[in-house]
């Protein structure tokens, strides 16, 4: 890897961490000497990329790559076209409802509307969505190209539950199947005791740029639960890659027909 490459590589796992760490943590984090790691975190912090508490030593996210995310939003208005069809379909659903991202041969959650439930799924922002182990891993590699998909199945597929599927022929069938119905069912994929279901954002015959999903406890996510949720996900989907692609007018989904 570049210099340039392990530098961000330190960016990108202080952003990952939940509090500010100190020198020795980034190091052992990064699998880097404390030499390297002090290297790159100096150079960093000048160029505002990180900054250091002058008390505690200890490092955090600084306000460069903020200025670079208001920039990147003003010019790729992903989120800010999507974020009232989020909130729309939180508000239909009443479950928690989450927005990716696909950047960098990731795909991130770039927002997070919570179900006002007491009993709710937790998603938290940035976190990373395991392509063969979660439905907007699904609803993504579903609108994919083969050979992509095929480059994605080649990777570990890491086992987060016992429910996970890690079987590639088994996914495969999965994702043709996603494709057909155009929404996917994750069922305990990631996370025990969570139904998800997902669709695809993105114009017609080109890699979709995210997904949109529902989150549910399995408590409530019943098969008529799904056979509810998954065409209305997939209908927002819809709207947002109208909207952002200028595509076609919006509708409405068929939840909100349904209440209407």
């Amino acid at each position: 890897m570049s210099t340039i490459g392990k530098a961000l590589g330190l960016l990108d796992a202080i952003s990952r961490l939940d509090r500010e760490v100190g020198l020795s943590d980034i190091a052992r984090h990064c699998a880097l000497d404390k030499a390297t790691a002090r290297r790159f975190l100096v150079e960093l912090e000048r160029h505002g990329f990180v900054e250091q508490d002058p008390d505690s030593k200890r490092y955090r996210i600084g306000g460069a790559p903020v200025r670079l995310a208001r920039i990147r939003e003003a010019r790729f208005p992903y989120l800010s076209v999507a974020m009232p069809f989020v909130k729309e379909l939180a508000g239909l659903s009443g479950e928690t409802v989450h927005l990716s991202e696909f950047v960098a041969g990731r795909l991130s959650t770039i927002y997070v509307e919570d179900s006002p439930r007491a009993h709710r799924v937790t998603v938290d922002a940035g976190s990373a969505l395991p392509f063969h182990a979660t439905a907007s891993g699904h609803a993504f590699l579903a609108s994919c190209p083969a050979r992509q998909v095929e480059d994605v199945l080649a990777l570990p597929l890491e086992a987060f539950t016992e429910h996970t599927i890690t079987s590639k022929t088994e996914l495969r069938r999965l994702i043709a199947e996603t494709a057909r119905r155009g929404y996917s069912i994750s069922q305990q994929g990631l996370e025990s005791g969570v139904i998800s279901v997902a669709a695809p954002i993105g114009a017609p015959d080109s890699v979709p740029i995210g997904a949109i999903a529902v989150a549910a406890p399995q408590v409530r996510a019943n098969a008529e639960t799904i056979e509810q949720l998954g065409p209305a996900t997939a209908a927002i989907a819809r709207r947002i890659s109208e909207k952002f692609f200028g595509l076609e007018p919006a509708t409405a989904s068929p939840l909100a027909r349904r209440a209407g």
